[in-house]
């Protein structure tokens, strides 16, 4: 399996996971979350294999580096942790740790690259999985907003002048 295909498949394997958690949660707040979390996720996905398409699937740096995990491994996995989080409103704390651990986990896997070619591509994977970092922190922000106003006594219901 080629670097690119494991990256795809992890975001698949996330989408899924956000899927089933969001028919698990009883908030509608938190479900409409991930079901959001789960069509960036699917978008994500899309991005690497535009990405994929684009370079030359002959190069170097293509093959996944040996001793490297290929699996999506959700903060949330185990059953009686994931009980606890489907109703808690601070579950999405996970959510941007684990796409931090993405980050991580491209970084250090260019660390370990035997050549420059596969540094680069993995990189590049670093990066993108930052820009996807960005959006679902966005995600997050757009969903709350609703809860965060400041509500000034200029706009009150005082009545119509």
């Amino acid at each position: 399996m080629n670097i690119f295909d494991c990256a795809i498949s992890m975001e698949e394997d996330a989408s899924a996971y956000y899927r089933k958690l969001a028919e698990a949660v009883t908030i509608p707040e938190i479900k409409n979350l991930l079901s959001i979390l789960a069509a960036a996720e699917e978008e994500h996905r899309d991005a690497l294999v535009r990405m994929k398409e684009n370079l030359d699937a002959q190069k170097g740096g293509f093959s996944v580096l040996k001793g490297a995990s290929c699996a999506f491994r959700p903060l949330l996995g185990k059953r009686d942790v994931m009980e606890g989080l489907k109703d808690d409103p601070d579950a999405y704390k996970q959510v941007v740790r684990r796409e931090e651990e993405d980050v991580r986990f491209y970084e250090e896997l260019a660390a370990k690259a035997p050549s420059g070619e596969a540094r680069s591509l993995l990189l590049k994977l670093a990066d993108e999985e930052r820009k996807h970092l960005s959006i679902v922190e966005n995600i997050y922000a757009f969903v709350e907003s609703p809860k965060t106003y400041l509500a000034w006594g200029e706009f009150s219901n005082l009545g119509e002048y």
